[in-house]
């Protein structure tokens, strides 16, 4: 009798303590996980000498790479969170073209957000949505060896501001371990150049990904 009133006494104090605070002003929360860009690319028709082909246009593959995040709490429910991640590659291709891989580009979307946490602190289960603003740096742009067989030469795509959305959510495992999941959409516009000869060859395209990403967070 004596052990049930006794772990009947644990029982009732572990209920009645407070859950511990999920986020706090002062948090740092760093996320790791895998990140996926995918393209939902809408373009112009290609441009060869100024003069729009009909029925042409540029396509972009999906990529996936290590994706790092990390989020300053000014209060419990407001942060501001700064997304990085390991360059992503694409394949250019082209429509009404003969299907020519017209080259591969690498790219950056550092993306700063403010972040917002409506649920009460002590709850392990944290949902979120934020805004913010991109820059999607281009580089590494190569031309394939069909597109030189073809007669083009050289490769060049526009750097992007754009704005940024997310909704996502934490899980807290532990009081620091966390796992996380989230959505964003990007919008990045770039304009494609490359030369047929003398002749200037050029396409724009909203690249305007959705992005998702899961992994673990630490929380300092």
């Amino acid at each position: 009798m004596r052990k049930s009133l006794l772990a009947l006494s644990i029982l009732a104090t572990a209920l009645a303590a407070p859950l511990a605070q999920a986020y706090q002003a002062g948090d740092i929360i760093v996320r790791a996980g895998a990140i996926t860009v995918d393209p939902h690319e809408s373009s112009s028709n290609v441009k060869i000498g100024g003069v729009a082909a009909p029925g042409t246009g540029a396509t972009l593959d999906s990529d996936t790479q290590l994706g790092l995040t990390g989020t300053y709490m000014f209060t419990s429910h407001v942060g501001i969170e700064l997304l990085a991640a390991t360059p992503f590659s694409h394949t250019v291709g082209t429509k009404g073209l003969g299907g020519l891989k017209l080259g591969t580009l690498k790219h950056l979307p550092p993306t700063l957000s403010v972040v917002y946490y409506p649920l009460d602190g002590t709850s392990a289960f944290q949902p979120y949505v934020g805004a913010g603003i991109n820059y999607t740096w281009f580089f590494d742009t190569e031309l394939s060896s069909e597109a030189e067989t073809a007669g083009f030469r050289g490769l060049d795509m526009k750097d992007s501001w754009g704005f940024a959305a997310q909704v996502g959510m934490d899980y807290m495992l532990t009081d620091n371990l966390l796992l996380n999941a989230s959505m964003r959409y990007i919008d990045i516009e770039t304009t494609g150049t490359t030369y047929a000869g003398p002749t200037k060859v050029s396409v724009d395209v909203d690249v305007d990904p959705f992005v998702y990403m899961v992994g673990l967070g630490y929380k300092f």
